[in-house]
């Protein structure tokens, strides 16, 4: 596999930013369906990340500010779920396998059964992958109205299927992917209290990947659910 995603459950990938977080979501994707992000000082593209990262506030302020765009969205200028390295096994197959807690057993064109995933949004466990959703940190439509409407086909198909960040796609139960719907921390939040460091980590990660922006009311928001997260930190790898 070339694009192998960090073969742990997504709860153990962010266990450190969950270290000082104690405070209670608050309720607010993308029907469909994060890092510890990975940050680079400079908030731009190419930038290196700075050691230890930066704290989550100082990574919210990284974000740039603009207004958002909708006009001309359609959920299929985002190509997805691909098979990028050939191996029979498409982007969904891959975070399932990737995020399992109790590996299954994969079969005949990547299907799998058996196995087992923590879904960190609502601290569910889940048996059936079916019940799963592969969800988008930051939705398609909302990374759409954040600067991918001015992006090429084949970053936007980048993005959709980002193997490379460990929490650009995690695996959730299908009931918390659906409300969260196309919404950001503004509007939603995940159902348990201890997803919120976490949860606002892999969102700010994700927008500074992507060089995306936040509008003002999405920025505020970050910066009032991230006080209790005083010990999380952001780092980020800029996408390519």
């Amino acid at each position: 596999m070339t694009l192998r995603r960090l073969g742990l459950p997504a709860v153990l990938l962010t266990a450190a930013a969950l270290t000082a977080c104690t405070a209670q979501s608050v309720e607010a994707d993308d029907p469909k369906p994060s890092a510890t992000g990975t940050t680079a000082p400079s908030g731009a593209p190419g930038g290196a990340p700075e050691e230890g990262g930066l704290t989550l506030a100082d990574a919210i302020k990284k974000i740039p500010v603009a207004e958002e765009k909708r006009v001309g969205y359609e959920r299929d200028s985002f190509k997805h779920w691909v098979d990028e390295d050939s191996d029979g096994c498409p982007t969904r197959q891959e975070v399932l396998i990737a995020e399992a807690v109790t590996t299954p057993e994969q079969g005949a064109r990547c299907t799998l059964s058996g196995g087992s995933w923590l879904s960190y949004y609502d601290e569910a466990e889940v048996t059936d992958a079916k019940r799963l959703d592969i969800d988008h940190m930051v939705p398609l439509a909302e990374a759409w109205d954040s600067g991918a409407y001015d992006w090429t086909p084949e970053r936007r198909e980048a993005y959709a299927n980002d193997l490379s960040a460990a929490r650009s796609l995690v695996a959730v139960t299908a009931k918390t992917n659906r409300s969260k719907a196309d919404r950001d921390p503004a509007a939603w939040m995940p159902p348990a209290a201890s997803a919120t460091c976490t949860y606002l980590v892999d969102w700010t990660a994700t927008k500074l990947r992507w060089n995306l922006s936040a509008d003002q009311a999405e920025q505020t928001a970050l910066l009032e659910l991230a006080e209790p997260c005083a010990d999380s930190t952001v780092e980020y790898e800029p996408a390519t």
